[in-house]
């Protein structure tokens, strides 16, 4: 029977081969799984609930579904899926039924969930194993998840460092084998960018993809469900996994969930082969003013191994990347300061009550539960909204945002298979870098936000590394196209496994089970 540490160290493909195989059992797997994240975790932070009982008592369940199918047969065996048995992390805006849900806000504090969001449900049905919930910015606001009210979550290559945000939780559990796979949540980049700066593979599916239902609103129009993981078949595997129609949310839609997604070639020769003849977008405005030279160094040496390989490369123009940023950050704080107006201290969750009156409580209760940055975005939202402003801001922007949506549609429709770029314009940065600059925070984003603004699908895999840390290097494809992005994401991962960084593990994994090292919150107050 494998180690603990060799159980961790699969990949969930692998994990679940040995589950058929009899070699190991889903609770000796997700055993092994909490005594890492246990034992890890006091310096990474990426963690904000580990529920041992309900995870083993998930294994146990699994296991008793795979001995039933192993003694029913071959069919049997087939028809579980591939996640059947494997661990997964659900980042803090997910609904578990009876478990805490905090959107790493003090204003859901002590919330408990009282139904299962429709991708806990999903994820139920294809009998993996829930181990808890992951550090987050507060209501996904944020692009380092230093906006956490619970504290910060640290990188697990440079304890230094920020994650990235805001689903920097799921990405550092993944990276730093905690688990092999994590759902984040994406509105501008927070699964992506993440990604990148740990080292991993994360995708943002196209809009209406994945359910909403059950998952914290941050901005509706935006906000989409995706995968962690530190492979591109697994992603693949989680995503089939929660995609498709839920009657209970009128935005998911009645697209197929392609069965591609479960059979992405295995032999790296096989999935390079995909890449002859492909025709590649390389969108110049992505190569932003201030990149890192390390950064556009990998992505240009990136897309020159998927040019050997026998894809075509054409350097391409989105001219309206520009007013992304500034049309998202009218877009998205409107559409969060209507949705956090249901947070008053009356309902559910944190509250505050003076005696005095209504109208106090609530000031009272918002001004304590929410963090600097959340408040901001509502501010900047709420005055966008206002009479007198919302045509000249909210509207304007929405205009905008069709121009940026018709961008990529002249290009696919050109016939490109994807685009290729830059995930993110720097590697994992300091704490406090970017705090005191909000502008400056919110260009980590400069290259994801313009697909969330168009509702399609990226991915953000590992392309190298700059000054030892990961570069992420991102496809973007038409709508509804994750099967063909997961296929290019997968051939670019053959064309560069004999690469010497893909064998690079976080430089700090063995720091984290030292005794006496300081939490992130620590570090942060130590260095200020």
């Amino acid at each position: 029977m494998a180690d603990s540490q060799d159980l961790t160290g699969l990949f969930a493909h692998e994990m679940a081969a040995r589950l058929r195989s009899g070699e190991t059992t889903t609770r000796e797997l997700t055993a092994a799984h909490l005594a890492r994240a246990h034992a890890t975790d006091h310096g990474l932070h990426a963690w904000l609930s580990i529920d041992d009982d309900r995870a083993l008592a998930e294994a146990d369940a699994a296991d008793a579904r795979m001995a039933a199918a192993l003694a029913d047969g071959a069919a049997a065996l087939a028809a579980l899926h591939p996640l059947h048995g494997v661990p997964v992390a659900l980042k803090d805006l997910v609904s578990v039924k009876g478990g805490q849900c905090t959107a790493g806000s003090r204003i859901l504090e002590g919330y408990r969930a009282p139904y299962d969001a429709h991708i806990t449900e999903r994820l139920r049905d294809a009998g993996a194993v829930i181990l808890g919930k992951t550090n987050m910015d507060e209501f996904a606001m944020g692009s380092s998840c230093e906006h956490s009210a619970f504290g910060p979550t640290a990188n697990p290559w440079d304890l230094e460092r920020v994650p990235g945000g805001s689903s920097g939780g799921s990405a550092a559990s993944v990276a730093a084998f905690q688990t092999p796979l994590s759902i984040g949540t994406d509105t501008g980049g927070s699964i992506r960018q993440p990604a990148a700066l740990c080292g991993i593979v994360g995708m943002k599916p196209t809009y209406g993809r994945v359910s909403r239902f059950g998952i914290v609103a941050f901005a509706s129009s935006l906000d989409q469900i995706g995968p962690f993981a530190r492979d591109v078949r697994d992603a693949a595997a989680l995503l089939h996994a929660v995609s498709g129609r839920d009657e209970r949310d009128s935005t998911s839609a009645p697209e197929p969930v392609a069965d591609d997604l479960l059979h992405l070639p295995a032999s790296d020769d096989e999935a390079a082969s995909w890449l002859r003849g492909k025709r590649l977008g390389v969108p110049r405005e992505y190569f932003v003013e201030g990149m890192e030279p390390g950064v556009a160094e990998a992505i240009r040496t990136a897309v020159a191994d998927l040019e050997r390989a026998g894809a075509t490369i054409e350097e391409v123009s989105l001219p309206h990347t520009d007013y992304g940023l500034a049309s998202y950050y009218i877009v998205a704080p409107a559409e969060a300061s209507a949705n956090l107006a249901r947070y008053d201290g009356v309902r559910f969750g944190h509250a505050v009550t003076e005696g005095a009156d209504y109208l106090a409580d609530y000031l009272v209760t918002r001004g304590s539960g929410f963090g600097p940055e959340v408040k901001r975005r509502i501010m900047l939202g709420t005055y966008a909204l206002s009479a007198g402003y919302y045509d000249a801001f909210y509207l304007k922007a929405l205009k905008v945002r069709t121009l940026i949506k018709r961008d990529f549609d002249v290009l696919f429709d050109a016939g490109f298979d994807a685009l290729v770029g830059p995930t993110s314009p720097d590697v994992a940065f300091r704490f406090g870098a970017k705090l005191a600059d909000p502008v400056k925070m919110y260009l980590s984003d400069a290259c994801t936000l313009p697909v969330n603004m168009a509702g399609l699908p990226g991915i953000s895999i590992p392309c190298g590394l700059s000054e030892g840390l990961p570069v992420g290097l991102q496809f973007i494809g038409p709508a509804w196209s994750e099967a063909r992005l997961m296929r290019a994401a997968r051939a670019y991962e053959g064309v560069t496994a004999a690469a010497a960084w893909r064998r690079v593990q976080p430089h700090d994994l063995a720091r984290l089970a030292q005794p006496g090292l300081p939490t992130p919150v620590e570090r942060v107050a130590a260095a200020h």
